[in-house]
């Protein structure tokens, strides 16, 4: 049994191209695309629990018609910035249309953040407050507060398949991570792990997500098997050669990898 997982956005909080920016990875994502990015988004597809999404950006309707999806049932949010909720009210229309109800794990303040700014998706969302171990099949799944950063706090996600021991987290917005902030990062078979920039210029308190070396070194003291790095600005050219570590990759827009 295995679960597949496919990158259906990898960007940042704006994407690539920014629509102002004429920067080379900009302009070659105009072109060719390989550094086209929609904010960040995986799909999982599992035969013991189906399918669900992690986030819903405001590209949620562009990535669903990439791969000709007309439904999806399930969503795990990592937190209420708007790069990963942005999509959720035309979510809860095609739930309206279809006459269904989708289904949404948070953690409860980010529920709340949620009906603060877009109180109506109840009549075609329930939102599941997370308050212990989810299980999706025979997935087991925590999720865990990570440091955001200037931009607060958000959270992360385990999943623990008890009858295989394979185990993956998916971190796509945090920055020095501390203590037991880095106890569900032991023994993964894969990190997704968020990195805005390959060394970011920015002074540390104004910045929200680690940079690829920062990310490099987390990995080498934690070891996952392997790493892919998600969450990119238009500081990252996907044509240009980083020499990453042996298991680090970047993540590409479609990109399925199977754990």
């Amino acid at each position: 049994m295995t679960l597949s997982i496919t990158f259906w956005g990898t960007g940042d909080s704006m994407g690539v191209p920014r629509v102002y920016c004429s920067c080379a990875v900009c302009e070659e994502a105009r072109g060719s695309g390989l550094n086209r990015r929609f904010r960040s988004l995986v799909h999982l597809a599992d035969e013991e629990f189906g399918t669900m999404l992690i986030d819903c950006g405001p590209d949620w309707r562009s990535q669903m018609e990439a791969v000709s999806l007309r439904q999806i049932d399930t969503m795990l949010i990592t937190h209420a910035h708007f790069d990963h909720i942005g999509g959720l009210p035309e979510w809860a229309d095609m739930n309206r249309w279809l006459g269904r109800r989708g289904r949404a794990y948070a953690m409860p303040d980010v529920i709340e953040a949620i009906k603060r700014q877009f109180p109506w998706l109840t009549n075609q969302i329930d939102f599941v407050p997370i308050e212990g171990l989810l299980q999706f099949g025979g997935w087991e799944v925590l999720c865990w507060r990570v440091n955001h950063g200037k931009n607060g706090h958000a959270y992360a996600f385990r999943f623990n398949h008890s009858a295989t021991g394979r185990a993956f987290a998916y971190c796509s917005d945090s920055i020095a991570l501390q203590g037991e902030e880095l106890v569900p990062l032991a023994g993964l078979d894969l990190l997704i792990l968020g990195t805005n920039f390959y060394k970011e210029p920015f002074p540390f308190e104004s910045r929200s997500v680690y940079d690829v070396t920062e990310a490099i070194e987390l990995i080498k003291e934690h070891k996952p098997r392997r790493t892919m790095l998600t969450h990119m600005s238009h500081d990252i050219d996907l044509a240009h050669d980083y020499a990453l570590p042996n298991g680090v990759t970047f993540a590409r827009t479609g990109m399925t990898v199977v754990v």
